[in-house]
């Protein structure tokens, strides 16, 4: 793979982990009015798991896009992290399940 092939790879996926961030902030967002409309109470266990989630998910973007982006050889996600936001993920929906 050339280097330019591997700035642009770089670039691909850090894009697609800024969109996934971003569509999880418009859900969360969304979250955030429903629990404000239904008075709050348990429906903001949801609105924090999503809004981990959303934060999880930049972080880790962020980590990955600068990890593709040295020259050195990229190295796989750190299963820590990978772990860390598919339970965030799993989480978030189990809660929107319990509360719904």
């Amino acid at each position: 793979m050339s280097p330019a092939d591997h700035g642009a790879q770089a670039e691909r996926t850090g894009l697609a982990w800024r969109r996934t961030a971003l569509a999880a902030t418009a859900c969360t967002l969304l979250l955030l009015h429903t629990a404000a409309r239904r008075g709050w109470g348990t429906a903001v266990i949801p609105v924090a798991f999503a809004g981990a989630m959303v934060i999880t998910l930049a972080a880790v973007g962020a980590i990955r896009e600068r990890a593709l982006r040295r020259p050195e050889t990229p190295k796989p996600l750190n299963p820590i992290l990978a772990v860390t936001t598919s339970a965030l993920v799993v989480a978030t929906a189990a809660a929107l399940i319990a509360v719904r």
